[in-house]
């Protein structure tokens, strides 16, 4: 049974620290590999990214696999989260081997910020070690093939898609050769995720499956958003992060085509993207448990089209599981609060 989520992925766990009120509004989420971890790749984009241990996932460098990836809310304060998750994994002994005792690992831990400062209201307010920490004992105690909470929790609490609230969305998809590709994201976007003639989402004009909301609740909404912006100071620096994870055996230079290719996946969904103003990046996790079919030579390309498909379907989803904000920090309604759930 599936729960159309990251964790359908064999072995792939998933874990929120949240911090909301009192000028709290910020959070991160710890995507952990199973046990022996998962090749894993990067693809950055825009020209504003902040993240941490990028260049390690370069299919030309020494490290081949990694325990766990780290989304965080905080902007580049908030990549100090990746240290508390790097003591816990320690802890483990999880990590790359640099000795004859085996306690003596450098757990390498990539991660990626979204621009969420002041948003709770204090622009010091920022995720730490010690959220990284709890962020990753949380996706530790986490059974296998758990739902994944979306909307505004870990790195999506703060998170804002244009004059919407973002927050986090995760999908899956099982192909027909019974291989899974999944993601989560962080949608936290300087474009927006709908068309301003309809209000439709923009990630489900893609799928086709539309209901146009009616004019007048458009109009109405289109006025909230307008009201909204004007409370609100311009989001200088904002970014959507993914992790797509897949039970398929690939080498890293594929996890690397599969983290490029699920770039369209937020193409699709918000526009523009990969502005100044971003610091797009998707990460791939390969388990490795399902080998590619050799005598399929589009089995690849498959896997490829895939992850584009549920980056695209995961911020569809976290658009939708948004809750406003009304606080000291700023005003973004959420898209069902304006258009109701369809």
């Amino acid at each position: 049974m599936t729960v159309d989520a990251l964790t359908d992925v064999a072995g792939v766990r998933v874990g929120h620290a949240t911090r909301a009120g009192d000028g709290w509004l910020t959070g991160t989420t710890v995507v952990l590999a199973p046990e022996g971890g998962a090749v894993a790749a990067v693809d950055v984009r825009g020209g504003g990214p902040g993240t941490k241990e990028t260049d390690a996932l370069d299919p030309r460098n020494l490290v081949q696999r990694v325990d766990a990836i780290v989304l965080t809310g905080g902007s580049a304060y908030g990549l100090d989260t990746a240290s508390g998750v790097m003591a816990w994994l320690e802890e483990q002994g999880r990590g790359v081997r640099v000795g004859v005792d085996p306690a003596h690992v450098v757990p390498v831990v990539p991660a990626a910020c979204v621009f969420d400062l002041g948003r709770g209201g204090d622009f010091k307010a920022r995720p730490d070690a010690a959220t990284g920490r709890a962020a990753v004992e949380a996706a530790a105690i986490s059974g296998p093939g758990v739902r994944v909470r979306e909307g505004c929790v870990g790195a999506g609490t703060g998170a804002v898609v244009g004059a919407l609230k973002g927050g986090v969305g995760t999908a899956s998809i099982v192909l027909e050769s019974g291989i899974t590709v999944a993601a989560l994201v962080v949608a936290n976007a300087a474009g927006s995720a709908t068309d301003p003639e309809t209000g439709v989402l923009y990630g489900e004009l893609f799928q086709g499956r539309v209901e146009y909301p009616e004019p007048h609740v458009h109009e109405a909404a289109q006025l909230r958003l307008t009201e909204a912006a004007e409370k609100n100071a311009p989001p200088p620096l904002n970014t959507t992060l993914a992790v797509v994870a897949t039970d398929a055996e690939l080498t890293k230079a594929q996890a690397q085509k599969l983290a490029g290719t699920a770039h369209d996946g937020i193409a699709r969904a918000v526009r523009p993207v990969h502005l100044l103003n971003d610091g797009d990046t998707v990460f791939t996790l390969a388990t490795g448990t399902r080998p590619l079919d050799a005598e399929n030579p589009l089995a690849l390309n498959e896997i490829l089209a895939a992850g584009a498909e549920v980056v695209t379907r995961a911020i569809v989803r976290a658009v939708r599981a948004a809750e406003p904000v009304d606080g000291p920090g700023g005003t973004w309604p959420s898209y069902e609060e304006l258009y109701g759930r369809r």
